[in-house]
């Protein structure tokens, strides 16, 4: 019988090739990093400047911003006019409407004229006399002055027929 080998821990000689070929993996793995490392560097770089501009130019929008040119005759005009309507006295003219409300009547706009101090109420009724009855509820407010029909017309809506009327009032003027 022949001799038995029972040494498990006898090493192999490796190959030689399989240094290099290992070798040259690492190498190129190495490169590939370092290549990518110095990308996203000048990338970081490059984002970095573009941030400082950016942050420059909006200063100096800012800056160009704040020494804008004087508003217009015109935007000084609207904007008198929106704080005219808004100082109106709102309050007082939904409470009026609100208790001069009736079934036969329904109100479709209400237009303010700050400078004249009226309102115009529009809306529609189921008769003439529907429109008459209301103007007459609005005379006898105490916060609307002098309500009277501006206008009226009568329509055939959906098979009937209903009357349209405007009236005007002095409001919003102190007392």
């Amino acid at each position: 019988m022949g001799k038995m080998d029972a040494d498990f821990l006898k090493v192999r000689p490796a190959s030689p090739w399989m240094r290099w070929v290992l070798f040259a993996i690492a190498a190129a793995f190495a490169l590939d990093v370092s290549f990518a490392y110095l990308k996203v560097r000048n990338n970081v770089a490059e984002n970095r400047q573009r941030l400082s501009e950016i942050h420059r130019t909006s200063a100096a929008a800012a800056k160009a911003g704040s020494a804008a040119r004087p508003p217009s005759a015109e935007e000084v005009r609207v904007a008198a006019d929106t704080l005219r309507k808004l100082a109106m006295p709102w309050q007082t003219l939904f409470r009026t409407l609100e208790s001069t409300a009736s079934d036969n009547v329904s109100l479709l706009a209400i237009e303010p004229e700050p400078k004249a101090g009226t309102v115009l109420i529009s809306g529609e009724a189921t008769t003439y006399h529907a429109a008459l009855e209301y103007v007459a509820l609005l005379s006898a407010a105490t916060d609307l002055e002098r309500p009277h029909l501006v206008r009226h017309e009568r329509r055939t809506d959906d098979a009937r027929d209903i009357v349209a009327f405007s009236v005007m009032a002095s409001w919003g003027k102190t007392k």
